[in-house]
């Protein structure tokens, strides 16, 4: 029998800085729809895990030291998972509103990387490789969804690369 388990899953972070308080009017269609599209998510085919604080989302959980900064990180099975979620139903929905809401940032928001199957990243790992993938661009120690790395790159990758 074969073993057919991954050796790796793809981990994702992105944040933004929130143009108003998360109890704002400005804000609410954004808050009210937190739990219906992490149920979507949760319910998709090759979600793996995502950060929850004591919300149940993550819209509480401290990220680069900033109070006006908010944190998504979810693990998927594989790229193709993780953007057909993206870009379809309800998230692509306030996907395509995120300048209401939040503040448009010049630096990358958004950064991949693989793990070993079965780690749950924590968001220094994550500060770490979007950091990573602001001073250096996209490399297998951390990319982007139009500039990807197999996992076999990013194994023996460190962060020095």
């Amino acid at each position: 029998m074969t073993d057919t388990a991954p050796a790796y899953e793809l981990a994702q972070v992105n944040i933004a800085r929130l143009k108003h308080p998360l109890e704002s009017a400005e804000l609410k269609d954004f808050v009210d729809g937190l739990d219906p599209v992490n149920a979507v998510a949760d319910a998709s085919d090759g979600f793996v895990w995502r950060l929850r604080g004591d919300s149940g989302n993550a819209t509480d959980v401290p990220v680069l030291g900033d109070e006006w900064m908010i944190v998504n990180m979810s693990v998927w099975r594989d790229p193709e998972a993780l953007e057909a979620f993206m870009y379809r139903g309800l998230h692509r929905e306030l996907l395509a509103r995120r300048r209401e809401f939040f503040e448009r940032l010049q630096e990358a928001v958004t950064a991949l990387w693989w793990v070993p199957a079965g780690h749950r990243p924590a968001v220094a790992e994550a500060e770490d490789r979007l950091l990573h993938l602001r001073a250096h661009g996209p490399t297998p120690y951390a990319f982007t969804l139009r500039a990807p790395f197999a996992p076999g790159e990013a194994a023996a990758v460190s962060r020095s690369a």
